[in-house]
Protein backbone atom coordinates (compact mmCIF):
# COMPACT_ATOMS: atom_id res chain seq x y z
CA UNK A 1 0.00 0.00 0.00
CA UNK A 2 1.32 3.27 -1.00
CA UNK A 3 1.77 6.09 1.85
CA UNK A 4 0.43 9.41 1.44
CA UNK A 5 2.38 11.73 -1.51
CA UNK A 6 3.11 14.63 1.11
CA UNK A 7 4.37 11.97 3.39
CA UNK A 8 6.61 10.45 1.10
CA UNK A 9 7.94 13.73 -0.34
CA UNK A 10 8.71 14.58 3.53
CA UNK A 11 11.09 11.33 4.10
CA UNK A 12 12.48 12.34 0.90
CA UNK A 13 13.24 15.34 1.83
CA UNK A 14 14.49 14.45 5.24
CA UNK A 15 17.07 11.71 3.78
CA UNK A 16 18.22 14.21 1.19
CA UNK A 17 18.83 16.55 4.57
CA UNK A 18 20.40 13.71 6.40
CA UNK A 19 22.83 13.18 3.67
CA UNK A 20 23.58 16.22 3.27
CA UNK A 21 24.29 16.89 6.70
CA UNK A 22 26.61 13.76 6.74
CA UNK A 23 28.43 14.72 3.83
CA UNK A 24 29.48 18.19 5.02
CA UNK A 25 29.90 17.98 8.74
CA UNK A 26 29.99 13.98 9.14
CA UNK A 27 32.57 11.83 7.18
CA UNK A 28 32.48 11.34 3.31
CA UNK A 29 34.30 9.27 1.15
CA UNK A 30 36.79 10.10 -1.78
CA UNK A 31 38.92 8.91 -4.08
CA UNK A 32 42.93 10.04 -3.77
CA UNK A 33 45.10 8.82 -7.15
CA UNK A 34 48.41 9.86 -8.95
CA UNK A 35 52.07 9.78 -7.75
CA UNK A 36 51.78 13.33 -5.84
CA UNK A 37 51.31 11.10 -2.64
CA UNK A 38 53.34 7.94 -2.86
CA UNK A 39 54.09 6.09 -0.83
CA UNK A 40 50.93 7.17 0.91
CA UNK A 41 48.36 6.44 -1.25
CA UNK A 42 48.97 4.12 -4.49
CA UNK A 43 49.04 5.65 -7.88
CA UNK A 44 46.01 3.96 -9.48
CA UNK A 45 44.42 4.60 -5.79
CA UNK A 46 43.08 4.77 -2.95
CA UNK A 47 39.50 5.24 -1.22
CA UNK A 48 39.92 7.96 1.65
CA UNK A 49 37.59 8.27 4.33
CA UNK A 50 37.63 11.93 5.44
CA UNK A 51 36.17 13.51 8.30
CA UNK A 52 34.51 16.84 7.92
CA UNK A 53 35.03 17.83 11.88
CA UNK A 54 38.48 19.42 10.76
CA UNK A 55 36.81 21.52 8.38
CA UNK A 56 38.56 25.02 7.58
CA UNK A 57 41.91 23.93 10.14
CA UNK A 58 39.98 22.87 12.93
CA UNK A 59 42.06 21.24 15.21
CA UNK A 60 44.25 20.23 12.35
CA UNK A 61 48.16 20.02 13.39
CA UNK A 62 51.27 19.89 11.37
CA UNK A 63 51.43 16.29 9.85
CA UNK A 64 48.36 15.60 9.16
CA UNK A 65 46.42 14.89 5.75
CA UNK A 66 44.12 17.15 4.92
CA UNK A 67 40.76 17.28 1.85
CA UNK A 68 41.16 20.69 0.38
CA UNK A 69 40.07 22.48 -2.65
CA UNK A 70 42.48 23.06 -4.59
CA UNK A 71 42.98 26.82 -5.50
CA UNK A 72 44.11 27.27 -9.09
CA UNK A 73 41.00 24.62 -10.26
CA UNK A 74 38.06 25.40 -8.82
CA UNK A 75 35.74 22.48 -8.34
CA UNK A 76 38.85 20.11 -7.64
CA UNK A 77 39.94 18.39 -4.69
CA UNK A 78 43.23 17.29 -3.54
CA UNK A 79 44.77 15.47 -0.41
CA UNK A 80 48.03 16.55 1.50
CA UNK A 81 49.90 16.70 3.90
CA UNK A 82 50.05 20.16 6.58
CA UNK A 83 53.82 21.21 6.64
CA UNK A 84 53.05 24.63 8.37
CA UNK A 85 49.88 26.59 10.28
CA UNK A 86 49.92 29.87 10.62
CA UNK A 87 53.22 31.75 11.90
CA UNK A 88 55.09 28.42 11.25
CA UNK A 89 58.29 28.92 8.59
CA UNK A 90 58.78 26.70 6.07
CA UNK A 91 61.31 25.96 3.35
CA UNK A 92 59.39 27.11 -0.07
CA UNK A 93 62.25 25.17 -2.41
CA UNK A 94 62.50 21.63 -2.69
CA UNK A 95 64.92 19.93 -0.37
CA UNK A 96 67.49 19.32 -2.79
CA UNK A 97 67.27 22.59 -4.22
CA UNK A 98 69.52 25.39 -3.95
CA UNK A 99 67.16 28.20 -2.74
CA UNK A 100 66.72 27.03 0.60
CA UNK A 101 63.82 29.99 0.93
CA UNK A 102 61.93 30.69 3.03
CA UNK A 103 58.23 31.66 4.32
CA UNK A 104 55.94 32.71 7.01
CA UNK A 105 52.70 30.94 7.21
CA UNK A 106 50.13 33.77 6.70
CA UNK A 107 47.41 33.42 9.50
CA UNK A 108 43.92 32.00 8.29
CA UNK A 109 46.38 29.56 6.20
CA UNK A 110 48.14 26.45 6.14
CA UNK A 111 51.00 25.22 3.63
CA UNK A 112 50.63 21.76 2.20
CA UNK A 113 52.95 19.40 0.52
CA UNK A 114 52.97 15.84 -1.30
CA UNK A 115 54.60 13.19 0.10
CA UNK A 116 56.18 12.47 -2.75
CA UNK A 117 57.94 16.08 -3.63
CA UNK A 118 59.28 15.69 -7.04
CA UNK A 119 55.91 14.81 -8.40
CA UNK A 120 53.55 17.31 -6.55
CA UNK A 121 51.61 20.31 -7.42
CA UNK A 122 51.31 22.24 -4.13
CA UNK A 123 51.74 25.06 -1.86
CA UNK A 124 55.30 25.76 -3.81
CA UNK A 125 53.06 25.92 -7.02
CA UNK A 126 50.09 27.97 -5.48
CA UNK A 127 51.08 29.14 -2.61
CA UNK A 128 49.50 28.89 1.32
CA UNK A 129 45.87 27.63 1.31
CA UNK A 130 43.00 29.24 3.04
CA UNK A 131 42.71 27.39 5.99
CA UNK A 132 38.37 27.96 4.30
CA UNK A 133 39.57 25.51 1.95
CA UNK A 134 40.29 22.67 4.12
CA UNK A 135 37.70 20.26 3.72
CA UNK A 136 38.37 17.77 6.20
CA UNK A 137 40.91 15.37 7.43
CA UNK A 138 41.94 11.91 5.96
CA UNK A 139 41.76 9.18 8.36
CA UNK A 140 41.16 6.21 6.77
CA UNK A 141 42.48 4.18 3.46
CA UNK A 142 40.85 1.97 2.03
CA UNK A 143 42.83 -0.70 0.24
CA UNK A 144 39.77 -3.00 -0.85
CA UNK A 145 36.36 -3.56 0.42
CA UNK A 146 37.86 -5.12 3.26
CA UNK A 147 41.19 -4.07 3.99
CA UNK A 148 41.10 -0.41 5.84
CA UNK A 149 43.94 1.53 7.30
CA UNK A 150 44.12 4.29 9.50
CA UNK A 151 46.43 7.58 8.41
CA UNK A 152 48.31 8.26 10.99
CA UNK A 153 50.41 11.03 11.35
CA UNK A 154 53.38 10.98 9.80
CA UNK A 155 56.23 13.35 10.42
CA UNK A 156 58.12 13.06 13.38
CA UNK A 157 58.79 15.63 16.18
CA UNK A 158 61.97 17.77 15.46
CA UNK A 159 61.98 17.52 19.31
CA UNK A 160 61.50 14.52 20.33
CA UNK A 161 62.33 12.34 17.10
CA UNK A 162 58.66 10.71 18.00
CA UNK A 163 55.68 10.91 15.79
CA UNK A 164 53.71 14.34 16.50
CA UNK A 165 50.20 13.79 17.86
CA UNK A 166 47.45 14.61 15.80
CA UNK A 167 44.22 15.55 17.42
Amino acid sequence: MAGHPLRLALNVGKTIAAAHLLAEYGFSVAPASGASMLPTFDVDGNTVVVDHRYRHGRGIVVGDLVSYSIPIFKHSMGIKRVLGMPGDYVLIDSPDSAGGRMIQVPQGHCWIVGDNIEYSRDSRTFGAVPLALIKGKAVLRGVSLFDWQVLENGLADPKGGEETTGS
